[in-house]
């Protein structure tokens, strides 16, 4: 139940181009003591990007459902939107977040610690360790290769500089689109730029990129709709999934740039206030639509049906209910569950839940 190269790319469901699940929560620079509606809630916390994981992880949960649930036998009667608009759509997101996450954790790390690699490698196998569980609720889930790109991408990517990580980035991005192997071909290449972001200092100035995104969503419209264009001459088969990576990557680049552009306008407050808790909980958040949708999903029959208004429904009860306790849980620990495990196993002790404010005998700040 993974991305394209999984059951869904098997079964054609054309240009989505398969899907991806959601990643662990990530902190934000510590460092980035920025104010005004990109910075807003915690000091130096970036919320903007935690809202923009929120908001992707609202997209992937009615592609997850369907999919695990083994209802892309009838793909044919997708509604359009969920299509065109959702399928594919959103794990791009999350491939450059997961990356930029390690990034932004790596340099935390290293203003404590002389040795911080160990430590990621530490936070690696924790990742494969939650996968590994998770695999036996929902086969085929994508924390497990994560954790293996982030050892085998990443971690030697941490040793190059800046414009080595942006080139090798790029240079596998565009291989991943053109190999056509489904949307695990894009992981390397967006881990990659996601991770380069975080060295290049993006999110500590992301407050002052409001041009930079409007190219990015230009630009990402430009390709989408080159995209269709191609399609619409009816290739070879073998260029469709080519194809369909190259609109779900685009479209996905436009929804990170108008999302981000939103979130500097007054619409912020209110985006803010129920996607950023939940994108701050994106692992617990992970685990629990999957333990919600998998029991659920075969008591309304969902397994390998066509009914996908009930999906809907489901998915959107899922959001609803982790849109309220998400910030209820917040306001009283630091961490979601999952988060704070994954903290304490990264650092190897019991590290407090609650703790808001970085002691200076303590470790770094967790991304």
């Amino acid at each position: 139940t993974g991305p394209p190269g999984g059951s869904a790319a098997r079964r054609g469901t054309g240009t989505g181009v398969g899907v991806v699940r959601q990643t662990a929560g990530m902190r934000h620079d510590t460092a980035a003591p920025e104010s005004g509606p990109l910075c807003a809630g915690t000091p130096g916390r970036i919320t903007a990007l935690d809202a923009l994981r929120g908001f992707a992880l609202c997209g992937i949960v009615f592609i997850n459902i369907p999919q695990t649930m083994d209802m892309f036998d009838y793909a044919g009667q997708m509604p359009f939107g969920l299509r065109f608009f959702v399928l594919g759509r959103f794990y791009p997101i999350f491939y450059l977040l997961f990356g930029l996450g390690f990034g932004l954790f790596l340099r935390s790390a290293a203003r404590s610690s002389a040795r911080p690699r160990p430590l990621l490698v530490r936070r690696f196998a924790a990742l494969a360790l939650m996968g590994a569980v998770l695999h036996l609720i929902q086969p085929g889930e994508v924390l497990l290769p994560f954790a293996v790109a982030g050892l085998l991408v990443l971690l030697p990517a941490s040793y190059l500089p800046q414009r080595g990580v942006v080139a090798v980035g790029t240079v596998l991005t565009i291989a991943g689109i053109l190999a056509g192997v489904g949307g695990f071909g894009l992981l390397p290449g967006l881990f990659t730029l996601g991770f380069a972001l975080a060295k290049l200092r993006v999110p500590r100035t992301l407050h002052r990129r409001a041009p930079q995104l409007a190219v990015l969503v230009a630009a990402g419209a430009a390709l989408a709709a080159a995209s269709l264009g191609l399609v619409a001459l009816e290739l070879p088969a073998m260029a469709q999934p080519r194809i369909g990576l190259l609109l779900s990557t685009s479209m996905s680049a436009c929804y990170a740039g108008l999302f981000l552009l939103l979130m500097r306008t007054p619409a912020a407050r209110p985006l803010d206030a129920v996607l950023a808790p939940m994108g701050r909980m994106a692992l617990t958040n992970y685990f629990t639509a999957a333990l919600l949708f998998v029991p659920l999903g075969l008591a309304m029959g969902l397994h390998d049906s066509s009914l996908w208004g009930r999906t809907a429904a489901l998915g959107a009860g899922i959001l609803a209910l982790q849109a309220v306790w998400s910030p209820l849980w917040l306001r009283a620990f630091a961490y979601g569950p999952l988060e704070w495990v994954w903290r304490c196993a990264t650092y190897w002790r019991i590290l407090p839940i609650k703790e808001r404010v970085q002691s200076r005998s303590g470790p770094p700040g967790i991304h």
